[in-house]
């Protein structure tokens, strides 16, 4: 039975698709050709979504109807079971059938629940370490909350594509002469100079603005690819600062660093955005099979930066492929997730050891492949490499390696040239879970501790095949 065909109740989804494109009930149902009466039924899912209105969503606000027709994002529903399966709710037993209803029916809900659940561990966290109540200031840290936004937004912000276009242009339209003409604009209109210090002037900064002096210090040390995008950055700042408080004003931040944070990070989304504008870098990606070696030359930028540049083309109409991504370091501590798709991991802790991330580190350089199978059967293929480190002085030996996962859903997969040769319809996959904590896999060798969500087994006279056996 097709999408058309079966009965389709997506209240929860159609009243926050209008909330996010600030529309009234009466503007939708205008649009859509129907009463607002009716509109409202089918928020409250009282009716169901026909085939003509779901043609004309489409139509009207150019959305991709698999997505917004298809069951609960799975990454939404792995993280309030993960909540859920707190010992603090154990007496619930949530059925995940109810978990799944309220993610598709109520997703702002189901948010608030996820905030309220962090906001708790973390006072609990602080309290562990005997901090007064008086000193819990933000219940959120600003990363965690800076992470929501850019997740809320399916890390895609076009406002700033736009933006990020329109100066490649306006510094000539050439990738290869951009850094120079960044430099010469920086001078030119707002009298700021860039100067390239030792690195043992500069020590543990490699970018750093003086505005006294209106000079921009970068570290000798610094690739060519992050020397340009230290550069564009101080000019896309110096030029679209207004904006980028702007859209940091709308946002409400808690608190003052929560709000420079997500400008640094919508900052770095309009310097990459001008070092890969969109539709140039999405017909180079879509041309090469998503290719990060031979996408990354033309633009002149890391393997790290195509990477995430990958995880942001959801612009409608042009389209790239669904990509989740996560960077690590040879601890296993998580430093960045960004997903433009459904992300398989745990919100709230690290990525599963039987993912090859962690054995990209005994093969530096190397793309690493790996199909595997989330618990609830999902499938996705992804690539793991280590990440160049640039240039570093000897320190003794001491440095911190890191590596990064890229992955998207298998029925993606035949559009990456990682894939070609590999049977998709039948592929050889890792079976893999949210993290130790919460995964239930009975017969893992890599298990760490064991879930909460069962009862530990110890049994004096069996070797135990795993770690850490639990019952059923």
């Amino acid at each position: 039975m097709s999408e058309l065909d079966r009965k389709l109740f997506l209240g929860g989804r159609l009243k926050r698709l209008r909330h996010d494109l600030n529309l009234s009930q009466t503007k939708m149902a205008e649009d859509l050709g129907v009463s607002a009466s009716y509109l409202n039924h089918i928020e409250r899912n009282q009716r169901p979504v026909t085939a003509q209105v779901l043609l004309k969503l489409a139509a009207t606000y150019d959305l991709d109807m698999r997505t917004f027709t298809s069951d609960a994002d799975p990454s939404g529903e792995a993280d309030l079971t993960e909540v859920l399966a707190d010992p603090l709710f154990k007496d619930l037993r949530a059925p995940k059938r109810e978990i799944a209803d309220l993610v598709a029916a109520s997703p702002t809900v189901a948010e608030a629940m996820l905030r309220l659940y962090r906001a708790y561990k973390e006072r609990r966290t602080r309290e562990v370490i005997d901090l007064s109540s008086a000193e819990i200031l933000n219940e959120q840290s600003p990363s965690d909350w800076v992470r929501d936004q850019i997740q809320a937004a399916h890390n895609f912000f076009p406002e700033f594509d736009e933006l990020g276009e329109a100066l490649f242009e306006a510094l000539g339209g050439d990738p290869h002469t951009l850094e120079a003409a960044a430099e010469r604009k920086l001078q030119s209109d707002f009298g700021i100079g860039v100067r390239f210090m030792p690195a043992s002037v500069m020590l543990i900064y490699e970018r750093r603005y003086d505005p006294h002096r209106r000079r921009l210090m970068l570290s000798e040390s610094l690739s060519p690819s992050s020397r340009a995008f230290a550069i564009v950055y101080q000019l896309a700042l110096s030029l679209h600062g207004a904006a980028l408080n702007a859209r940091v004003e709308r946002a409400k931040a808690p608190d003052l660093a929560s709000g420079r944070l997500f400008k640094i990070a919508l900052l770095n989304y309009l310097t990459a955005a001008t070092l890969m504008p969109y539709a140039r870098f999405h017909e180079a990606a879509e041309q090469c099979g998503y290719d990060l070696e031979l996408l990354r030359a033309p633009f002149g930028v890391s393997f790290e930066q195509a990477a995430h540049r990958l995880t942001t083309l959801s612009r409608p109409g042009q389209r790239g492929v669904p990509f989740f991504l996560m960077r690590i370091d040879s601890a296993g501590n998580v430093s960045k997730r960004f997903a433009g798709g459904k992300f398989p991991f745990s919100r709230f802790g690290g990525a599963c050891p039987r993912w090859n991330i962690h054995q990209a580190f005994q093969s530096p350089g190397r793309v690493l492949t790996q199909v595997i199978e989330t618990p609830d059967k999902a499938r996705y293929f992804t690539l793991s490499r280590t990440l160049d480190r640039g240039l570093r002085g000897w320190d003794g030996g001491a440095f911190a390696e890191q590596a990064l996962g890229l992955g998207c859903e298998l029925k993606h997969a035949d559009k990456l040239v990682y894939a070609r040769g590999l049977d998709l319809a039948n592929p050889a996959a890792i079976e893999v879970g949210p993290m130790c904590r919460l995964c239930e896999r009975p017969n893992c060798r890599e298990r760490a501790a064991p879930p909460v969500t069962r009862t530990l087994s110890v049994d004096e006279w069996i070797k135990a095949a795993t770690a850490y056996p639990f019952s059923s």
